[in-house]
Order: C-alpha cells, then sequence, then structure tokens
C-alpha cells in the first residue's frame, strides 16, 4: 500500500522545522515549488499552499522573480 501523502500544513511544519535546525539559514532562497513537490512527493499546488502557509506565518517573504527565502528573525523583539 503507498504511502499518504503529506498535507500543505505538515510539508510547512518540516519546512519550519529545518529552519530552526538551522539547515535553512537566515535569509536562504527555499527550494522552488516544483522542487518541494519532488522532495515531498506532492502535486506542485500543494507544495504551493505549503509556501503560502509560511508566508502567511511569517516565516518566508517572497521576491517576485527571484523566489522565497527564510525571512530574518530578529532577537530581542520590539522596544
Amino acid at each position: 500500500m503507498p504511502a499518504i501523502p503529506l498535507s500543505y500544513a505538515d510539508i510547512a511544519a518540516d519546512i519550519t522545522a529545518r529552519i530552526e535546525s538551522g539547515e535553512y539559514q537566515p535569509g536562504a532562497k527555499l527550494p522552488s515549488y516544483a522542487q518541494i513537490g519532488d522532495l515531498y512527493s506532492v502535486s506542485f499546488s500543494t507544495a504551493a499552499r505549503a509556501v503560502a502557509l509560511l508566508r502567511d506565518r511569517g516565516v518566508v517573504v517572497g521576491a517576485p522573480g527571484r523566489g522565497v527565502f527564510v525571512r530574518d528573525r530578529q532577537v530581542g523583539g520590539n522596544s
């Protein structure tokens, strides 16, 4: 029986864990939607939804024509 594909929320959680572990550093470019789809064996649209969720959560930022990048985390909060 084939494995059940991950949901977009599961993929977003995994990418977040990779960012928190340091695999993807602040400012690093994330893989493309197609590459994420290949990595997790999901469709392009599922990969895009995962990245959109990360963007909504402020984890990544998109740069039109350049890609999606890990957002720099500011230490200490706002004062």
